[in-house]
């Protein structure tokens, strides 16, 4: 059942996902589409979450944004500095965007990086989460793990497992979503694109998510932005509505693998899937394994924290496992 319209007001719009914005220049939704788009969500009794480019909108927009209860999804490079100072999102795309930028508390971060990058320079979140309520890590080439890189990430894990347990007996306690996520959840809390959320798009019409609008065919033979890949995954348009084929196969319940799986963290990302396996509701080896070695690395972070005291003392104990990839699972 949809709850979220996520509306991107331009070509440009920044990815806060796995998916890369390949965009070659600007392309600003037509204010009448962000009209009927927050009609629609009214309609809908459907939340709404608003993705910014880097420029200052025109003030027609901003009017249009402000008459209804919504979040904002902003760039840190953002050139609307009011925005940034009030925006509940803030991606940041590189690490010298997380070098310069202003902390605030009060806000969720998102950093989008590659695998290599953030090997390298993980250490700078560390010190960023004293500073900050929420960061979300988005590996954006996690398709791309080695063995070696699973490695590597375990460790990587183990780190900042233990900033987060420093800070918790400083008396703060920042979210970082790689680890601190599992610990706080009872059931899955996927992205759920295309069944609890869509995309409408600067061209009017609605997609499972933002990837999906931004998507190369398969063949790659398609450009990322062209009008016959954009009309090839759409999903719908404000004029006829969403029509979804077999949308049982974006939930979790019509999941195999993933109905059963306890690294409740896990995005089980809808486009990933589709990328890696050709299934809407399969994922990657890739996939699993990053998820399994978060979710064992928030048990002992768990653990670890309860030797200080009291903590999520309803939330039970996450179980000992001996598999990464749900496929190696044996009774």
């Amino acid at each position: 059942m949809l709850q979220y319209l996520i509306i991107l007001l331009d070509d440009a719009s920044t990815s806060y996902c796995h998916y890369e914005n390949t965009a070659r220049g600007k392309g600003l939704i037509a204010l009448k589409d962000v009209r009927q788009g927050i009609f629609f969500a009214m309609k809908e009794n459907l939340m709404i979450q608003f993705v910014y480019p880097d420029y200052v909108l025109p003030e027609a927009y901003h009017k249009a944004i402000q008459s209804i209860d919504h979040s904002d999804i902003v760039p840190a490079t953002c050139e609307d500095k009011r925005l940034l100072e009030e925006a509940e999102v803030i991606v940041l795309n590189d690490w010298k965007e997380a070098e310069r930028i202003a902390w605030r508390e009060d806000a969720c971060y998102v950093l989008r990086t590659t695998k290599s990058e953030w090997f390298a320079n993980y250490e700078q979140v560390g010190n960023a989460l004293g500073m900050v309520q929420r960061m979300n890590v988005v590996i954006t080439d996690i398709d791309q793990f080695t063995e070696e890189d699973f490695a590597t990430y375990k460790g990587v894990l183990s780190s900042l497992s233990d900033t987060l347990e420093q800070l918790d007996v400083e008396g703060k306690t920042p979210q970082l979503n790689l680890l601190t996520d599992r610990m706080m959840l009872k059931q899955m809390n996927n992205c759920n694109a295309g069944w609890e959320n869509t995309t409408l798009a600067p061209n009017g019409q609605f997609y499972i998510c933002p990837a999906f609008y931004h998507a190369q065919p398969m063949d790659g033979t398609e450009v990322s932005i062209g009008e016959e890949c954009k009309k090839g995954f759409s999903i719908g348009s404000l004029t006829d509505g969403i029509h979804i084929q077999n949308p049982e196969l974006f939930r979790l319940d019509h999941a195999p693998l993933c109905r059963r799986c306890d690294a409740y963290q896990c995005r089980r990302c809808i486009w990933l899937n589709r990328k890696t396996t050709c299934e809407a509701n399969t994922p990657s080896h890739e996939q699993c394994v990053v998820a399994h070695l978060e979710r064992n690395a928030a048990r002992e972070l768990l653990n670890n924290i309860r030797k200080h005291g009291k903590f999520l003392a309803e939330t039970p104990e996450i179980k000992e496992i001996n598999y990464l990839d749900p496929f190696e699972w044996k009774e």
